[in-house]
Order: structure tokens, then sequence, then C-alpha cells
């Protein structure tokens, strides 16, 4: 009925909905409910007095607002959170921590020019400003009829966006790092680069951010400048179409595999089943073969930030990690917010009450492997294992960060449920069964199972193996059977 996450919790998730007066067991403690508790939530274990902290995870996720009876149901209303508080830290390394491994497994995927390993084989339409995104849609629109997909061509991908025009300063830098990073993605054999031509964001801007570039899988267009914008961009598309149809699958190593783990509509059981999971997952996929998984949402580790710390391969990545955190501290501070306004309405409604609570669910998806590297926002990634990437707890955002820094796949866990999709293969992994059955079409994988009575070991092979199936494309993720993908960039600025 129960489920205690460690020893030293003084907390319990309800496991399903519990009536006021129902007894209630949990290992050798007995209670009785106080409140009704719903499914999802927590109850106390014992009583917990004013101020005194409530303790999950095995850490504190906030104090007591007022005295909580065993049995009381801790929420919002009775919990306060101290994510915002700034705090000082100390390099403690912990004694294990899993680094990457190497193995002689592999996986069917794209080998590009720069060397990187796609999942996908994509044309995307890109641009500098938002001054172009309906000519893109069109022209991916046209292409798509023109020109067909094959075995071995995904489809035309527009990645519409609404910066680059009437920006300045760093928040331009950021936008041009990341239209220059997602060119650069392995799952893109073409890119397509559509210019209005008066905008500041011109792809001349953009080149100085791009390192490794294939000149002959790039076309450009400038609308301004063509009489029939439509033909010759239907030419250059078309000349992208026959390059990338010749590519084929060939064995790449497993530690070219790069993914992005992130979670969205989050909920009580996301730090128990899907991010548990994906923990797992990483610890195999980095321990044994060497891949990279990141994980962003920086915000979403604040509370849980000393565990993150003490897995750094270093002292220089320990500076990095506290870097990351005190930045986004302070880039929320500057515009007068609260991490606590992180855990979302359904957040809540699900049993997530302070910004601690969330985020030691969520950093649970990087298992216990050390922290290889920061990456800052728009940035690529340069070490394998585990990153960490400067990105908001917004999806979109962030998940489109990951991209940037060379993601090729997303895993992407969710307890409430959502049709939000990216510019990857987006894997949809759900917290609970109920989710996963009432929403099939948006769902890829049950990890809710895991409270019913499957082994993290059961659970874990098969995810690997969906996961494997979706890397050498086997297997159509929930975002690619409905045709979603989407892109979101941070501002960060004023806009003139």
């Amino acid at each position: 009925m129960v489920y205690q996450i460690h020893p030293q919790d003084n907390v319990a998730v309800a496991l399903k909905e519990i009536r006021t007066g129902v007894q209630v067991r949990c290992g050798q403690i007995e209670l009785t409910a106080q409140d009704d508790i719903p499914k999802g939530h927590k109850i106390a274990l014992r009583r917990i007095p004013k101020g005194a902290p409530v303790i999950k995870y095995g850490n504190v996720i906030g104090t007591a607002g007022e005295d909580i009876p065993a049995g009381g149901w801790i929420h919002t209303h009775d919990l306060v959170s101290q994510g915002d508080l700034r705090r000082s830290y100390v390099y403690e390394p912990a004694e294990e921590k899993i680094v990457p491994g190497r193995s002689s497994e592999t996986f069917l995927g794209y080998r590009r020019k720069n060397g990187q390993a796609g999942t996908r084989n994509y044309i995307i339409l890109i641009s500098g400003s938002f001054c172009t995104n309906t000519h893109m849609t069109a022209f991916a629109r046209m292409a798509a009829e023109r020109f067909p997909k094959t075995p071995s061509f995904d489809g035309f991908l527009p990645l519409t966006h609404d910066c680059g025009c009437g920006q300045m300063g760093q928040d331009l830098i950021n936008t041009r790092r990341v239209v220059a990073s997602l060119i650069q993605n392995a799952n893109f054999g073409g890119a397509f680069f559509v210019e209005l031509g008066c905008e500041n964001n011109l792809f001349e801007t953009v080149r100085p951010y791009i390192q490794d570039f294939d000149e002959t899988r790039f076309r450009k267009i400038h609308l301004q400048s063509e009489t029939d914008e439509y033909g010759r961009a239907m030419e250059q598309l078309g000349e992208l179409y026959e390059l990338v149809c010749g590519d084929r699958r060939t064995p790449c190593p497993l530690s070219e595999l790069h993914i992005a783990a992130n979670c969205g509509g989050s909920d009580g059981f996301s730090g128990i089943t899907g991010n548990r999971l994906m923990g797992r997952l990483t610890e195999r996929l980095v321990g044994e073969h060497g891949a990279t998984v990141d994980i962003t949402e920086v915000p979403e580790m604040f509370g849980a930030e000393h565990i993150l710390m003490s897995r750094a391969k270093d002292r220089e990545t320990f500076e990095k990690v506290v870097e990351l955190i005190g930045s986004f501290k302070g880039y929320i501070e500057k515009y007068g917010a609260s991490a606590s306004g992180n855990p979302s309405h359904g957040n809540k409604l699900g049993g997530i009450s302070s910004i601690e609570d969330k985020s030691l669910g969520c950093i649970q998806k990087g298992g216990d492997c050390a922290v290889m590297d920061v990456i800052p926002y728009g940035h690529r990634a340069k070490e394998h294992g585990l990153n960490l990437v400067w990105g908001p707890g917004s999806d979109l955002v962030g998940v489109t960060a990951q991209i940037a820094s060379g993601a090729t796949m997303v895993l992407f866990i969710t307890g409430r449920g959502t049709p939000v999709a990216f510019a990857a293969p987006t894997v949809k992994i759900a917290t609970n069964s109920a989710l996963y059955q009432r929403k099939r079409e948006w769902m890829d994988f049950d990890a809710g199972t895991l409270i019913k009575g499957d082994t993290l070991e059961e659970k874990e092979q098969e995810l690997f193996e969906l996961v494997i199936a979706a890397a050498e494309g086997r297997y159509a993720a929930s975002n690619e059977r409905c045709g979603f993908y989407q892109i979101g960039i941070l501002r960060d600025g004023v806009t003139l």
C-alpha cells in the first residue's frame, strides 16, 4: 500500500489512494492514516515536529511547516521548501561511482564524416530567425511530396523557432550556438539553411560556431535574392536527397550512442519507477559500453546537487557543477523568481511537493555514474559518460539543448503524460501503468509494472532492447509515429 524509498526516510509513498482511518503497514511500522492520502503522495511514518526535516530518498525535501502526526498527509500545505537557499559546497568525492567502460558491442547507425554516429538520417530545414518559418514549413511539405522516405532516409524536418531577430549580446550568441550545434547533430544527413536576407542572424554569423562541418551535405537559400524561391529550394533539397539516400547503416560501437535522458509531467512515482529505471539503464550504457548519457533540468537539481557534486570525476568537474548550480540560481534571481515555482500544477497533483522532492527523483536518471563534464548552453559534448547540460526544466528548451550537445535519441519519462516531441526519436516512458494504458499513442514503455512485481533487472533488459531497436530504426518512437518534431531556444535578453 505504501513504499519507503530509503531506510532513513520519515515518509512513504502511497501506491494507491488511502482513506482516513485506514490501517497502514510499512515494514515494522504500523500507523493509521490521519488524512485522505492521494495515490503517489506522501504519508508521514512518524510524527514530524514543525521545523524538522522531512526525509525522502534519504535526503531532505523541505521542513515541516506545522506539526505533522504519524499517518498525516505531507504535501504543499505543510512542507516548506529550502530550494532557493544559496549554499557553500565542499569537495567530498563518493567512494564508488561508475565511470565509462568499453565493450565490443555495436548498433547499426549512420557513420558521419566527423566520426560521429547517428540513429536517424533526416534532412533538416533550419534558419537563423523566425522570419522564414512559413517558408521552411512549405518547403518541407513540398519536398516530402516530391522526395519520399526510403529505407535509408527518414524525412524532412522543418525546425522552426521564434528567435534570431531583435536579439543582441549573449542572448543572440546563444541562438547562434544552438542552431550551429543542431546542424552538426549526427542524425542530420543533410542541412538546408533558410535565411530571409535582412536579419542579424544570417548563416555567416552562425558559421563560426560550427566546428565539424561537411560542406557537401549543406545547402543555403537567401529568400530576398530569389525570383523563384520554391523552385530553387526543391532543386537544392533534391541534391541533398540524392546524397542522403545513398547512406547506409553500418555497425557502430555502442560507445558512440548518445542519449538525452529527460523527464516532464513528473509524478510521485517518477523517482521510484521511470527515473530509477533510467538510472539503471544509464549505468549499463555508460559503465559497460562507454556510451554518453546527458541530463539537464538544472533547477531540478536544486536540493540534490550535493549528490551530483560528490560524483564529479575530479575536483575540476566538481567546480564546474558548483558553477552550474550557482549560475542557474543567479539566472532565477535576476528575474526575481523562485525555484519553488518549478513543480507544476500537474506535478503537485501527482504527489510532488517541493523542488527538492522533484530534484531527488529527477537525478535518479543518472544512476550512480560519475559526472564526466558540464556542458554550457548550446555547446557540444566532449566526454563520454554522464554529462550535465546547462538548461532549464522547460522540456522543449532543455531537450533541444541536449540534442544540440549531440544526443541522437531522447528517453523521456513522464507520470502525468505529455505529447511533447523533439528533433530526435523520443521514447516515452510512463511511470505508472494507468497512464501507459490510457495514452498508448503517446507512450512507448510501461515502467509502472515495477510496483506490480516486475524486477529492475527484467525491466532494464526490456528497456535496453527497446533502445537498441529504436537506435537501429527497427522501432519507431511515439513522436515519429505521430510525425511530431519541435525545438525551443532559451531567450535571456531584451527584444529590440
